[in-house]
């Protein structure tokens, strides 16, 4: 009897050729019933070799060729065609790591609720042959019961994330206005949806060969690139305002508040590296700061931000580093005193029981 994959990886591709079989490789190499995944090239519009490197595999993938329209259109095809229960994404340029199918389903297996399972990458500076622990932030749980835990969530690369078929279904088509970026779009709206899970486990590597649009050194983005991928989120958030707007969401509740801060807080820091704020506009942005995040700091902590928020009057954004010096010098020198007057306020606090 013919039954349906299991799971789907959809692998899009423009002008990799010269990546796009250790990604595939990557993929059939899982210690996965092969009968269970189902492997989907789409190539949107590549001049280069990427369908003679392809055609080796035969019946193992299916390749799909159509005209250039950007990785939102991408995305579409490869998903209306993808028959898996689950899809997990994979950009042509990066590579999943031994187990990580098999370690996605059973988590989704576990948890009929979950949309969404991602986990953490390992950098590959191709250049180098160096390979870094990317930074990560394990945001878990359902946005609508815990908005809070939500305040630092940001998309992860495309290769990190697996969907469950059905989730995805109120998120479709993604706006093709988005060429870049449109898995951030599925990954930053699904927690509205669905409780999402982390895996703080490395399952794929994402290679860094100098063509990607994020995953540098940030202090080595050129300014003109800052330019091209602060226009590609801005088309992202609009295109995200759009679909909460059109579905009943209101951005004056907590789960959307807190989700949605987030994101413009990562453009303003994207936008302030292009175009640097003024002394007052970086004052008004650090009260904002600590505001947003005010929900997963300790109440000393946020009085602290608060009260030396006043530094950023003084040293302004381009001398931040300074500031962010002077706050910790300023904090590690008053942790005596605060230890002193607590423990002096719970002594006074115990004899006044006794009384």
């Amino acid at each position: 009897m013919y039954s349906l994959p299991m799971i789907s990886v959809l692998i899009t591709t423009h002008n990799y050729g010269r990546f796009i079989e250790e990604a595939i490789e990557s993929v059939l190499s899982q210690d996965f019933p092969p009968d269970e995944v189902e492997i989907l090239v789409v190539d949107d519009g590549s001049t280069d070799d990427t369908s003679e490197r392809v055609k080796k595999y035969g019946l193992h993938i299916q390749y799909f060729y159509k005209p250039n329209g950007g990785q939102a259109s991408a995305l579409n095809f490869g998903i209306a065609r993808a028959r898996g229960e689950f899809i997990a994404l994979l950009d042509a340029d990066d590579l999943f790591l031994p187990g990580k199918l098999k370690r996605i389903v059973d988590s989704f297996h576990q948890d009929p609720a979950l949309g969404m399972v991602y986990h953490r990458l390992v950098e590959w500076y191709v250049q180098t042959d160096e390979r870094r622990e990317r930074s990560f932030f394990a945001i878990s749980g359902d946005i609508r019961k815990a908005p809070d835990r939500f305040v630092s969530y940001l998309a992860e690369p495309a290769s990190c994330v697996t969907f469950r078929r059905s989730a995805l279904d109120p998120l479709l088509p993604i706006p093709e206005e988005i060429r870049m970026l449109g898995d951030c779009y599925l990954v930053t709206l699904i927690p509205f949806l669905t409780p999402i899970l982390a895996i703080p486990e490395f399952l794929a590597v994402y290679r860094i060969h100098g063509g990607n649009s994020y995953g540098a050194d940030d202090r080595d983005v050129p300014l003109d690139m800052r330019k091209r991928r602060l226009g590609m989120w801005e088309v992202v958030l609009k295109a995200m305002f759009t679909w909460l707007d059109n579905n009943g969401y209101s951005r004056r509740r907590a789960p959307e508040r807190a989700s949605l801060n987030s994101q413009v807080h990562f453009n303003a820091k994207e936008r302030f590296q292009i175009e640097p704020p003024g002394r007052f506009s970086f004052f008004l942005f650090s009260v904002w700061e600590n505001y947003i995040f005010s929900s997963r700091q300790t109440w000393k902590l946020t009085a602290f931000n608060y009260l030396t928020s006043l530094s950023a009057l003084l040293f302004g954004y381009n001398n931040r580093h300074l500031m962010d010096e002077w706050r910790g010098r300023t904090i590690a020198s008053l942790q005596p005193f605060f230890r002193r007057f607590f423990s002096a306020h719970a002594k006074s606090n115990a004899r006044n029981a006794k009384i």
